[in-house]
C-alpha cells in the first residue's frame, strides 16, 4: 500500500510538471503573451536595476535645466525641480513593483485563497461568515474604500514610524517613504482579497463534488490532502488568470492613490505623483513631456498585465482553446 501511494505521488508530480511545461510552451507561442512579458520585463527590470541603469539619482537637481524638454543629457527631459524624468520613472517602477507584488501576495494569495478554501470546503457557518464579510467590502466602491483606509490610518502610521525612529535612533524611515509604503500596502491588501475569495470558493464548491474528491475521501485521505493535493491544483487555472489581471488593477490603484496625494509622497518618486506634478494646465501647454511619459508608462503597464491575462486564459481555459 505504501509503495502504491509513493508511486501515485511520483506520477502526480510528473503529470503536474508535464502540464506546466505544456502550458508554458503554448504561452510562448502566442505573440500577445510574448509582447506582454517583454513589456513587463522592460518596465519592471528598469525599476529593479534602477541603481545601475538610471542616469541620475532621483533626488539630484539641476536648477539650470528646470522643465527642460527631451535632450541628449535628459532623454525624457526634466521636471519643475530640475530632476531627470527618466530616472524618476525608473525608481517609480520599483515602488510600483514592490507594492503590487506584496499586496497581491498577501491580500489575494494568502488571505483570498485561504478564505476561499475554507468557505468552499467547510460551508455552514464558516461560509456564511466569510461571504458576508466579503459582501461588506463589496458594498463600497473599491477605490473609495482604499482612500478611506489610507486617509484614516496614515497619520497613525506616521506617528508610530516617528516614535520608532526616536526610540531606536534609526533615521530616514519617514523621509524615504516607509510609512507611505505601509499605508498603501495595507489599503491594497485589505481590498484585493474579496474577488479571489469568491473565485476560489466557487471552484471548490464545484470540485469537491467531483468523483476524484469522493474517491480520495473513501480512501481515507485527510482533509488537508484533499484540499491541497486534489482540489486546489485543479482550481489553479482560473486563479492564475485572475492573478495576472488583478496585478494590473492593483498597479493602477497604487498610481491612483499616489495621484490623489495619499500614496507615495515626494521626494520619493511614484507614477502617481509624477502625473500629479505635470497636470497643471500651464505645464500641459508648455511642457507636455512632464505628464506624457508617466501616462504612457502607466497605460503600457496596465495593458501588458491585461494582455498577459488574456493570453493565460487562452492557454489554461479549455473552453477558450
Amino acid at each position: 500500500m505504501a509503495v502504491e501511494q509513493v508511486a501515485g505521488r511520483v506520477q502526480l508530480r510528473y503529470r503536474s510538471r508535464g502540464l506546466l511545461r505544456n502550458a508554458v510552451r503554448r504561452l510562448i507561442k502566442k505573440p500577445k503573451a510574448v509582447v506582454a512579458i517583454a513589456a513587463l520585463l522592460l518596465l519592471y527590470g528598469s525599476g529593479i536595476f534602477a541603481n545601475l541603469l538610471a542616469p541620475y539619482p532621483y533626488t539630484e537637481q539641476d536648477l539650470h535645466a528646470v522643465r527642460q524638454g527631451p535632450s541628449a543629457e535628459h532623454w525624457l527631459g526634466t521636471d519643475t525641480a530640475g530632476r531627470d524624468v527618466l530616472s524618476r520613472l525608473m525608481y517609480s517602477m520599483r515602488a510600483n513593483l514592490i507594492l503590487t507584488v506584496t499586496s497581491m501576495a498577501t491580500g489575494t494569495l494568502v488571505i483570498g485563497i485561504t478564505l476561499g478554501l475554507v468557505a468552499g470546503y467547510y460551508r455552514k457557518w464558516a461560509d456564511t461568515l466569510i461571504s458576508r464579510l466579503g459582501e461588506v467590502f463589496l458594498a463600497f466602491p473599491g477605490i473609495l474604500l482604499m482612500i478611506l483606509m489610507a486617509a484614516t490610518i496614515k497619520p497613525r502610521v506616521l506617528e508610530l514610524t516617528r516614535a520608532f525612529e526616536d526610540s531606536t535612533g534609526i533615521t530616514g524611515l519617514v523621509r524615504w517613504g516607509l510609512a507611505d509604503y505601509l499605508v498603501i500596502f495595507f489599503a491594497l491588501a485589505a481590498v484585493s482579497w474579496v474577488g479571489m475569495m469568491r473565485l476560489v470558493r466557487g471552484q471548490i464548491l464545484y470540485l469537491k463534488e467531483a468523483q476524484y474528491a469522493d474517491s480520495a475521501r473513501a480512501m481515507g485521505a485527510s482533509t488537508a490532502r484533499i484540499i491541497f493535493v486534489h482540489l486546489l491544483p485543479n482550481a489553479l487555472p482560473p486563479v492564475i488568470v485572475s492573478i495576472s489581471m488583478g496585478l494590473g488593477a492593483i498597479a493602477g490603484a497604487e498610481v491612483a492613490l499616489s495621484w490623489l496625494g495619499i500614496g507615495i509622497q515626494p521626494p520619493v518618486p511614484s507614477l502617481g505623483n509624477l502625473i500629479r506634478g505635470g497636470q497643471d494646465i500651464s505645464l500641459l501647454r508648455n511642457h507636455p513631456h512632464l505628464i506624457l511619459s508617466p501616462v504612457i508608462v502607466v497605460g503600457t503597464l496596465i495593458f501588458a498585465w491585461n494582455l498577459l491575462g488574456d493570453a493565460l486564459n487562452d492557454v489554461l481555459n479549455p473552453r477558450a482553446r
